[in-house]
């Protein structure tokens, strides 16, 4: 099978993997310079870089590497290390570089109003496929968003039925109203989506969740809800906010680790609140303890 193709298939399928290519060589091994391997994220393979207990070293850090995204070298000397000797070497050293293959970032934004055209402009610009989705057919056009991979022209309700978010995949709730944003932050907190976002003030959010929650919708769901979404970069406008919004898709997509000026607070403000909770009931328990003694 042909790897490259393999590659193609293995990202159009919304699926992981890890290419392995040998980049520098001395001496004899068992294979050649550029030799690759794909490993798939089922663990399967494609190609070979010469077999034996290297190639299992190399699998092993190719899952890795798909788990973390991150590209690493590996590097081997068939002369010191006597589990590499086969008797099929003559010894020899070899560098292995094994990079990530991901499938394609997908944004779904939701609504079509001023934020999201920019957002659509800035998202597609830094690399993401981004579908856009309202139910207002003159404003969700191909005309209006040119840059978009899709556009969908559907009732909300509608069109999340059709749409099945991978682990790859990103939600942004920008509509023109709080029964449609929380309408799809129902149903977009229950996907694999990798990231969901929905823009409102404060109030408007506590509202939402509290509905929700009271539906039943599980409170640990809205723990990686971004609301309001972006990071706090004091953006005004619809062009600044989707910088904003932008910014924070590429913090999660590169694994940013230092601490960000992030807007969401809801998470916080939830602990304190449970921990206020939890305290009140410890102190009325010593109470109800000591008129019982």
């Amino acid at each position: 099978m042909d790897i490259y193709e393999q590659i193609v298939e293995l990202r159009r399928s919304g699926r992981r993997g890890a290419v392995a290519t040998i980049v520098n060589v001395r001496g004899s091994i068992p294979s050649f310079k550029t030799a690759k391997m794909l490993v798939r994220d089922d663990g399967s393979i494609v190609g070979t870089i010469g077999g034996g207990c290297v190639e299992a070293d190399v699998w092993q850090a190719a899952r890795e590497v798909m788990e973390s995204e991150k590209p690493r070298t590996l590097k081997f000397d068939l002369n010191q290390d006597p589990k590499y000797d086969t008797g099929l070497v003559c010894g020899g050293t070899l560098e292995v570089f094994v990079e990530p293959v991901l499938p394609p970032a997908l944004l779904y934004v939701f609504g079509a109003g001023h934020v999201a055209l920019s957002l659509c402009q800035t998202a597609a610009s830094a690399g993401f496929d981004v579908t856009v989705t309202d139910d207002r057919s003159s404003y969700a056009t191909k005309e209006r968003f040119p840059a978009a991979h899709e556009v969908h022209a559907l009732d909300f309700d509608e069109a999340t039925q059709k749409l099945d978010p991978n682990e790859s995949s990103y939600i942004v709730i920008v509509t023109r109203g709080h029964r449609d944003d929380m309408r799809i932050l129902r149903w977009a907190v229950q996907t694999r989506a990798r990231y969901v976002g929905m823009i409102g003030s404060k109030r408007k959010v506590i509202e939402i969740f509290k509905t929700l929650r009271n539906e039943g919708v599980p409170a640990h769901l809205f723990d990686r809800v971004h609301s309001p979404v972006g990071l706090d970069i004091g953006a005004v406008t619809p062009e600044e906010i989707a910088v904003a919004i932008t910014a924070e898709l590429i913090a999660v997509r590169r694994h940013a680790s230092s601490a960000l000026p992030h807007l969401s607070w809801f998470k916080g403000a939830r602990e304190e609140s449970d921990a206020a909770s939890n305290a009140e009931a410890v102190e009325k328990a010593m109470d109800e303890g000591d008129h019982s003694s």
